[in-house]
């Protein structure tokens, strides 16, 4: 396993520009399984998680051609479906969380999908009962083998139906609205997702032909239609990248600018880092973070302690949540940090406190942060990352102390960061991969 190591202690200066989004790649990326007709995708982060879905999709037999660093054209006008039957498929789906959204493209132009349990960070319970009930509700016939394996098949084509979710997952409602598009009729969609990402994915879809109603919102109306074409599309920028470089200019007292932010998109991230007290400039669709010695927490209007809690969009995103939580500990003042989505995401905590912060972790969903008001700097040490956010916030705790920190399984790291060390390097921080 690779690791960084880490002289923290410098603040840094420079321009940064936010890769494509990932959450928004991993749902595009399966979405060309829906047409024959060639899909050209740019803005394509070169991240871990990212080219080994463009991996599967090719050995899929997804035609793929790369035309620049981050655009690419498919075609998957030849799937090989025996492909999933072979021990291959079933080791490369096992290892990628992102591989669960092929399971409505497939289901809806083939008539079935099959799928091991998926991988990805281990963050706490991410059932998949969203995305199987809704399929279901189109006309899929799901077969559970163990606890591991899944396979669902719709064998005279899907027929749209009324469904409420039970919960607005965001790969849940993508599996579910790729599968709508082409079943007959008309599907109604109550309590869905509607981050940017997914928006994105449903723009992309009414490009190609689909019909849907109510992009942007909680109440999608999809009319099915008989085939997709071909379309071109260009991702957002990263939003958990752009949160994670505010973080990072404020922790290590630095004066960066993030280009090109799409900050319309940005929903109420920047209003969250601006109650810790940062100050962000929007110039044009940058965001320029000033150096600052000091940033104060803010409390609520009578006086009571400040909560930062995640909640589905339009409420601030669970990714984010580990870069405040880092972020907090060298602000002044006190802040409840509530991860209600994620059981287990606020474990790395303790790595912190051996760090020199000030965290009182109550239970697995809250954590109380004591800000230490750069009075006291945080030192160096060795540590693991659990998961590709903790990692990153981790890295930003290992910038702003003082000394050397070691940093392993970053790996995990590169699932979700391109090329993460190299640009912050370019901006004048000392990082070294072992």
């Amino acid at each position: 396993m690779a690791s960084f190591e880490v002289i923290g202690g410098k603040p840094l200066h420079g321009e940064i520009v936010p890769q494509g989004a990932k959450n928004e790649a991993l749902q595009i990326l399966c979405a060309v399984l829906l047409t024959s007709e060639p899909v050209t995708i740019s803005n394509v982060p070169d991240i871990r998680d990212v080219n080994k879905l463009i991996e599967l999709l090719r050995d899929l037999g997804v035609k793929v051609g790369k035309l620049s660093s981050d655009s690419y054209l498919f075609q998957a006008d030849n799937v090989n479906l025996a492909y999933l039957d072979t021990p291959e498929f079933i080791a490369q789906a096992g290892a990628l969380r992102g591989s669960v959204m092929i399971l409505g493209p497939m289901l809806a132009r083939f008539g079935r999908c099959q799928l091991p349990k998926p991988g990805g960070d281990k963050i706490g319970r991410r059932p998949m009962d969203t995305h199987f009930l809704g399929l279901e509700k189109l006309g899929g016939k799901l077969t559970l083998e163990g606890k591991d394996f899944y396979r669902i098949k719709a064998e005279n084509g899907l027929t749209g139906a009324y469904m409420m979710l039970d919960e607005a997952s965001v790969t849940g409602t993508a599996n579910i609205v790729m599968a709508a598009v082409l079943a007959s009729g008309t599907t109604t969609v109550y309590n869905a997702a509607c981050e940017p990402y997914l928006q994105q994915l449903c723009k992309m879809l009414v490009r190609m032909g689909a019909k849907i109603n109510g992009i942007g919102s909680n109440l999608l109306t999809i009319e099915g239609v008989e085939q997709l074409g071909g379309t071109e599309h260009r991702m957002l920028p990263d939003m958990i990248e752009i949160g994670s470089f505010i973080g990072l200019a404020a922790m290590t007292g630095s004066e960066i600018t993030i280009k090109d932010c799409q900050i319309a998109e940005l929903g109420i991230i920047p209003d969250t880092f601006r109650k810790l007290g940062i100050k962000l400039e929007f110039r044009g669709d940058d965001i320029h973070i000033p150096a600052q010695e000091h940033y104060e927490i803010d409390t609520y209007l009578d006086g009571s302690i400040l909560t930062i809690s995640d909640h589905t969009w339009p409420g601030f995103t669970p990714d984010l949540l580990s870069i405040v939580l880092v972020v907090a500990t060298q602000a002044k003042g006190t802040v409840l940090i509530h991860q209600k989505m994620f059981e287990s995401r606020l474990f790395f905590v303790d790595k912190l406190i051996d760090m020199g912060a000030q965290v009182i972790l109550c239970d697995p969903h809250r954590a109380t942060v004591i800000g230490l008001n750069h009075q006291k700097r945080l030192h160096g040490i060795t540590m693991s990352s659990p998961d590709i956010r903790a990692g990153v916030a981790l890295l930003i705790a290992a910038l702003s102390a003082e000394g050397r920190s070691v940093i392993e399984n970053v790996e995990q790291i590169d699932r979700g960061y391109q090329h993460i060390d190299q640009r912050l390097v370019a901006l004048g921080a000392q990082i070294r991969r072992l």
